[in-house]
């Protein structure tokens, strides 16, 4: 169906038309911005919402064990990111539909300008050749009368007898003269008939149909692009719901990991004490001069008052476990339980209940292992770094990080240091032996296997010296024994050193004594320790401890005992002198790799 043809007569109603689409258009358009509006503000009182409930960090600490709110902040995340594909929707509809809404707009208006310009155009033309038409008409009319009053009055005249020969010749000649303009003004409305005869034929069947044919086109395409864009908008929120299905399956899901049974198991490790249920409280028989006391003997308090002065320590703790209804015996106090770790707190933490003392070291002693681990990697990082130096000076001078790696050293040795004290703490607190014992051991397969693995990973060559191998600072595991305190090792070193010279007495009374450089391999000093390698001082050291020995950096040693997993190795030096040095402070080098 073309507009040209059935609506040939239907000019001004067609722009009329035309203008209306564009108008539907810019409704459309402030439809969108509205419904952007709406999804934007949505989106943003959710992210309120979500933030609003938000845990403090005070109620993060305190409730982060338990099931039912932590799926509650994982069902909150969910909303967040729900919130977004809201976001999401908005911003696409603006960036692409409405873009594209206005850019059809401006289009419109500009080809309906056009459009109704050539229709103008055209209706000009057809206005000018019927104006023509009309005034030729009008001059044949006008001509077609004055011929004929100048036909009558020569027929007048040349009746009448009275008029003389040449006046009725001049009436003659008047007549033939408008009877000529009669008939030229009858050519020219002929002419100008035909003329705009074929004008009007082009203008109803080629003229106005080609303008009305772009019209029609133009609606079509505006009719197209509002379809396509309601599509669009459509699309842009169907592509979002995946993902918001997924954010309602990760909220069913945190609706299925909500546990009471281990949210009840979560109350008991976060608030059990430790301490035994008192027993029956003694009769006080006040006849008698003194007080029967039938306290048990597994440490209970005898009586409430009793447990709570084990529990609390000061009247301010006092006011709070009366203000919060702190339990029972004041055990079950928030202020107590919550701030485990806080500025009041011991070193041992020994002022709270003994389940939760035991929680708290083993925290402490879990960061400090980390930290080792962390403080190991960043060494062995350093010492790679100084072997690529060693061999391409080009790189960097491997003498810069002499100091880094010293100050490493030292941080490694504090580090283990400290966590050897909260394990004797620990081990203290639980009444197990202490490690000490544990401490210095034959070598054992695990040792051997770990030192080989050092070695084959950190090998480095020196000039002139055999092939030496760092020993590395090791990291604590499960499966290791826990090192001892610091006065547990000293209070070791004196033992051993008591052991040696009692076996070196012995020695010297039997006259057998072993060369000290007969074979690397099968070598013993003289107090009865093998020299299983030698090793090279990286750093000097001054002994500041019972047992241990001072060394020079460069100094080469003879190894004892390989490091057990404190951080110290036996040495003896050329002067015969021995004793425990730092591992991380020398490179060793042992004899059974040259078997290998």
């Amino acid at each position: 169906m073309s507009w040209g043809i059935e609506l040939w007569d239907q000019y001004d109603t067609i722009a009329s038309h035309t203008q209306k689409g564009i108008d539907f258009c810019e409704r459309f358009t402030h439809f969108l911005k509205d419904r952007c509006a709406i999804e934007l503000k949505y989106a943003s009182e959710l992210k309120k919402l979500v933030k609003n409930y938000q845990p403090k960090k005070k109620e993060e600490e305190e409730y982060q064990q338990y099931s039912w709110a932590v799926k509650f902040w994982e069902v909150l995340k969910e909303l967040h990111d729900l919130a977004g594909q809201h976001e999401v929707i908005a911003e696409n509809t603006q960036g692409q539909v409405i873009k594209d809404v206005q850019i059809l707009i401006g289009e419109m208006k500009q080809q309906r300008r056009k459009d109704l310009q050539d229709g103008a155009k055209v209706q000009d033309t057809l206005k000018d050749s019927l104006a023509k038409l009309d005034k030729s008409r009008k001059n044949y009319e006008k001509a077609f009368k004055m011929a004929e009053k100048a036909t009558d009055d020569y027929r007048k005249a040349d009746a009448d007898i009275n008029l003389s020969r040449a006046e009725v010749e001049k009436t003659r000649n008047q007549m033939m003269i408008k009877n000529n303009q009669c008939d030229e003004s009858k050519n020219e409305y002929a002419a100008q008939l035909q003329q705009t005869n074929q004008h009007q034929r082009d203008h109803y069947t080629q003229q106005m149909p080609a303008v009305f044919q772009q019209m029609q086109s133009m609606e079509e395409n505006r009719i197209n692009k509002i379809k396509s864009m309601v599509r669009q908008v459509a699309d842009i929120e169907r592509s979002v719901i995946p993902i918001i299905n997924t954010c309602i399956d990760g909220m069913v899901k945190a609706s299925d990991g909500i546990s009471a049974e281990e949210d009840s198991k979560a109350v008991i490790d976060k608030f059990k004490s430790g301490f035994p249920i008192p027993e029956d409280i003694p009769f006080e028989d006040l006849s008698n001069a003194s007080v029967i006391d039938t306290s048990n003997a597994n440490g209970t308090p005898k009586n409430s008052l009793d447990s709570r002065k084990g529990t609390v320590s000061d009247k301010k703790r006092n006011k709070k476990d009366k203000k919060g209804g702190g339990g029972l015996f004041g055990i079950f106090s928030s202020s107590k339980i919550i701030g485990l770790l806080g500025e009041e707190s011991k070193e041992d933490f020994s002022d709270l209940p003994p389940n939760q003392q035991r929680k708290a070291l083993n925290k402490k002693i879990e960061e400090f292992k980390k930290e080792i681990a962390r403080e190991t990697a960043e060494r062995e990082g350093m010492l790679k770094m100084k072997d690529v130096y060693v061999n391409n000076p080009a790189l960097g001078d491997p003498n810069a990080l002499e100091k880094k790696i010293e100050e490493n050293a030292l941080k490694i040795d504090s580090l283990q240091a400290e966590m050897r004290k909260f394990q004797g703490y620990l081990a203290n607190m639980d009444g197990k032996p202490s490690p000490a014992g544990q401490r210095r051991s034959s070598l054992s397969d695990d040792s051997i296997s770990q030192s080989s693995t050092n070695m084959e990973m950190s090998q480095t060559s020196i000039p002139g010296q055999p092939q030496i191998v760092p020993n590395e600072p090791e990291v604590y595991t499960e499966d290791w024994p826990e090192p001892p305190s610091d006065e547990e090792f000293e209070e070791e070193r004196a033992v051993e050193l008591r052991k040696k010279e009692d076996k070196k007495a012995i020695d010297d009374e039997d006259g057998d004594h072993v060369g000290e450089f007969d074979h690397p391999e099968g070598d013993f000093d003289e107090e009865g320790y093998p020299v299983i390698g030698t090793c090279r001082a990286l750093y000097p050291y001054e002994a500041g401890n019972e047992g241990s020995v001072a060394m020079g950096e460069g100094e080469e040693m003879f190894v004892l005992e390989q490091d057990q997993g404190d951080g110290w190795t036996r040495v003896r030096k050329h002067d015969n002198s021995e004793g425990f040095v730092p591992t991380s402070y020398i490179q060793c080098h042992f004899y059974d790799q040259d078997e290998v």
